[in-house]
């Protein structure tokens, strides 16, 4: 009996799991999937047509119901928008503030926080809000608005607004549903409006985020903001001098304090060198950063894009809801379904527009019938409102081919309800005046509506015109280069060696010093069986037993070369190899000789710059060989592989071998190019090439405030290519050319001069210091010319010249004022390429001679024609010219 009922309960026990098992999986499949769709739809994701998420929408639609023309508390506008929206005030305010921060839509006043810093906004009941006259403008028409209940069915809410602008691409946004997330990237809003109007005219677009903090961004990796796209941003940082950088912009989506808090992070982690950091944020960012003296700034700017949130990668992906499924698109597709968006809600409201001027026609033409031919006469004699109704409506048949619709009973009734005073003040000049203007208001609008096209393309032009004014590109376009984060990394640790028990590390602090190095470093170890192994450095780590050789590795250089000699293990034969190694597996042991027991290591060196080197060897003396020493010079083998088997030394055992004398390089001068779209030097090939350099050479930078600096040729070099005008390679013969614009003596002045100085960088200012002076001109080349243009004071004709500048001043020093480019007043200076010195010996040079026999040198200048063919003639030969009109 009690097995049976032990059965029973077991079956009833398995059937209840089953069924609540069930239930569960259908709560699953249910809850779950309704609360995901709602999320997407209702919270995360914002929607194609107007580009707002619910909240967002809310909010403007509530903000439009109290729209007064004055500003309303926000917490007052969150209390509004509470009727529609059925989530906390916290939600809302959050939103609402965002929209504010964005500076598009609404208009603010008080303390919203600063998305710069980081700082939040004051409480909503001490800051205010209102629609802006944009917002007016772009987001609002009942009439063409989709209507639906509000959550508590109380009232009617907008189901999307006929947002006419591309809202989503200028503003940006941000959402994380389930399993679904957006990202998109603001953008710059007259390059929407400008991108918008190619759209319409059939041309190809390219539109690139543009982010309200400024900076500098790479979008070689955007792709259109698709799946997979990334965008590198970087801080604008600035070298005010040796010991100071100044950040003046900041990435987007960090603030100051993360900034700063990164920058400080990395310092005690020892992946930069700072002394000071100060946060002088107000109305616009400044983060200055005070140097080491022994830390160079351009190489400190390189470790903060490297280690700090001065540099950040960004990730868009485009995801909106369109007709109540998320769509994943490409900002380019997004734009061109918006602006088709936009023309069509401007036919919609054209149209309506021209259904209310009909309206209105129609009833005028009813009033001037009605009150002309005198038929409010029949509702005196009528016995009843129906049978006026009826008498106006006979009465009216006769004119019904003069209308635009039929004659419905609400028009009967309002011709009815006109007064007595308006019939007998009524001007039958002035009803036809107001009809005539409808008619052209209606012509207006058809016409319009037969050229849509235009009628938008002129919409979005009114826009740009009318609210682009202090909206233009702050985030600059740039390519950045690469920056390998140990090339960058300081010196923060030091390598020590135990070479007799095999270990390595920066903890070995009472083994030998090797060098100073980074925690990012590598390691090449050499050992005596011929083993070498690379890895990462670590506070101590064993590597094998009689340690050759260890240094910090760098991966590719193909300058260092190691030069060795070993003992075959089985042949007992002595080698001589040559070789480099450029590229391993870390932790992976590589065999340098020829993989046989008992081989070892009998000499070995490191040469940076693949130097070679006489050896003496010293044979065993009870060897059979007659000469008991020799000597081998390393410059007669070649460079090759570590895996080579090398050349045979001798065949007689050796007892030692000791350095006798050093020989020449194996490699030459390097060849250094500058590449001016990331303003860095490489010697890959990609830009300008400055020539072949040796240790003592220098490169010469000449900026647009008219300074000059050396630098060395370390690939570390930054140049700012917004203020570079020239990089080349600094020769003892190198002439500077000038043409600057003084501004205390308001004067075109012209310097020739040679470098002088040998301070690396630092600046060298070589034009005057007043604050309107400028640089107009300058050139390296052997004979430069500029064509200057200025007008004949008496025959108020105007006058065009080459001047060749080695012909007005010689050479002088750097700091010289030089002379004056001409006695006349010049109109303008620019370069001119000139072919022939002889064209240049027959053109009168302004400045070496008073301003009457200039102005007769001027008279006997050939014709019109003999310049124009002078002219051409000069395109025969072209110059290095480096300028710039400021």
């Amino acid at each position: 009996m009690s097995e049976n009922n032990g059965n029973h309960n077991t079956s009833v026990a398995t059937k209840i799991i089953q069924n609540t098992a069930h239930h569960l999986e259908t709560l699953y499949q249910n809850w779950f999937l309704e609360y995901a769709s709602y999320v997407v739809l209702e919270r995360a994701i914002p929607a194609l047509e107007d580009g707002l998420k619910p909240v967002q929408r809310r909010i403007l639609h509530a903000m439009k119901m109290m729209d007064d023309g004055r500003f309303h508390k926000v917490a007052n506008v969150i209390g509004q928008t509470m009727q529609y929206h059925p989530h906390g005030d916290a939600a809302i305010g959050d939103a609402l503030v965002n929209l504010g921060q964005k500076e598009l839509l609404i208009e603010t006043q008080g303390n919203w926080g600063d998305t710069r810093t980081g700082d939040a906004a004051a409480a909503s009941r001490y800051i205010e809000a209102q629609l802006s006259k944009f917002a007016r403008e772009v987001a609002f028409n009942a009439d063409i608005t989709p209507w639906r209940p509000s959550y508590d069915g109380r009232r009617n809410e907008p189901v999307v607004l006929p947002m006419k602008f591309p809202l989503l691409l200028a503003q940006g946004a941000e959402g994380i549903a389930v399993g679904l997330v957006t990202k998109i990237m603001p953008h710059n809003f007259c390059e929407l409006l400008d991108a918008s109007i190619a759209i319409l005219q059939g041309e190809e677009i390219v539109i690139l985020p543009d982010f309200p903090a400024g900076g500098m961004a790479d979008f070689t990796n955007y792709n259109e903001g698709k799946k997979g796209s990334r965008v590198r941003v970087r801080a604008k940082i600035e070298v005010l001098d040796r010991s100071t950088l100044v950040i003046r912009e900041i990435p987007y989506g960090v603030t100051t304090t993360g900034v700063i808090d990164s920058i400080i992070k990395a310092n005690d982690d020892g992946k930069i060198k700072i002394k000071h950091i100060v946060d002088n944020t107000a109305q616009n960012v400044e983060i200055m950063i005070e140097v080491p003296p022994d830390i160079s700034p351009l190489v400190c700017i390189d470790a903060l894009y490297a280690f700090t949130d001065c540099e950040v990668s960004l990730s868009p992906l485009c995801c909106v809801i369109c007709q109540e499924k998320p769509r994943f698109l490409s900002v380019n597709e997004l734009l061109r379904l918006s602006t088709q968006r936009t023309v069509d809600l401007l036919r919609r409201e054209l149209e309506v527009k021209l259904h209310e001027l009909e309206e209105k026609w129609h009833f005028a033409m009813l009033e001037k019938i009605f009150i002309e031919r005198r038929l409010y006469h029949s509702i005196e004699t009528s016995d009843s409102e129906e049978a006026a109704v009826t008498t106006i409506t006979t009465g009216l048949q006769p004119f019904a081919g003069q209308l635009k619709r039929a004659i419905r009973g609400d028009d009967v009734n309002k011709l009815m309800e006109i007064r007595i005073k308006r019939i007998t003040r009524y001007d039958a000049r002035n009803a036809e005046k107001s009809i005539q203007t409808l008619d052209n208001e209606m012509r207006k609008i058809k016409n319009e509506l037969c050229h849509l096209t235009e009628y938008a393309i002129a919409y979005f032009q009114s826009l740009k015109e009318n609210y682009g004014k202090g909206r233009e590109r702050r985030t600059q376009i740039r390519t950045f280069e690469t920056i390998a984060a140990t090339e960058v990394a300081i010196a923060n640790q030091k390598l020590y060696v135990n070479r007799k028990e095999g270990f390595v590390g920066y903890g070995l602090k009472k083994d030998e010093f090797i060098c100073d190095c980074s925690d990012l470093d590598d390691i090449i170890v050499f050992l005596k069986n011929g083993i070498c192994k690379v890895l990462r450095i670590t506070e101590k780590s064993f590597v094998g037993k009689d340690i050759v050789y260890a240094a910090v590795w760098r991966k590719n250089d193909q300058r260092m070369v190691y030069n060795m000699v070993y003992k075959d293990g089985e042949s007992s034969i002595s080698f001589v190899k040559r070789f480099s190694v450029t590229a391993v597996t870390r932790d992976k042991e590589y065999d340098l000789t020829q993989g046989t027991a008992n081989s070892k290591v009998l000499y070995f060196t490191a040469n940076p710059n693949g130097a070679t080197e006489v050896i003496s060897v010293h044979l065993h003396p009870n060897c059979a060989a007659k000469k008991k020493e020799l000597e081998f010079d390393f410059a007669t083998l070649e460079i090759k592989g570590r895996d080579a088997k090398g050349n045979i030394l001798t065949k007689y055992p050796v007892l030692r071998i000791v350095h006798k004398a050093a020989g020449a390089a194996s490699f030459g001068a390097v060849q250094i190019w500058y590449d001016p779209h990331v303003g860095r030097l490489n010697t890959s090939g990609n830009g300008q090439l400055l020539g072949a350099f040796q240790d003592e050479d220098t490169i010469l930078a000449i900026t647009r405030d008219g300074s000059y600096q050396l630098t060395s040729f370390e690939m570390s070099n930054r140049y700012d290519i917004e203020q570079t005008l020239m990089v080349q390679k600094c020769t003892p013969d190198c002439v500077i050319t000038a043409v600057y614009f003084d501004g205390e003596k308001r004067h075109y002045f012209v310097k020739r001069f040679q470098i002088e100085t040998t301070t690396l960088d630092k600046k060298f200012l070589f034009i005057s210091e007043h604050a309107d002076s400028r640089l107009v001109f300058v050139s390296t080349a052997t004979d430069p010319c500029v064509a200057i243009n200025y007008m004949r004071k008496k025959s108020k004709e105007e006058i065009h010249e080459i001047i060749k500048l080695v012909d007005v001043i010689e050479l002088k020093g750097w700091k010289s004022l030089g002379n004056r480019l001409s006695t006349h007043d010049l109109s303008s200076v620019t370069p001119a390429e000139v072919a022939a010195s002889a064209h240049v010996a027959d053109a009168p040079v302004a400045a070496a001679i008073p301003e009457q026999a200039a102005e007769q040198a001027q008279e006997e200048k050939p014709d019109k024609q003999g310049k124009k063919e002078s002219d051409q003639a000069k395109q025969a030969v072209r110059q290095d010219l480096f300028w710039d009109v400021l």
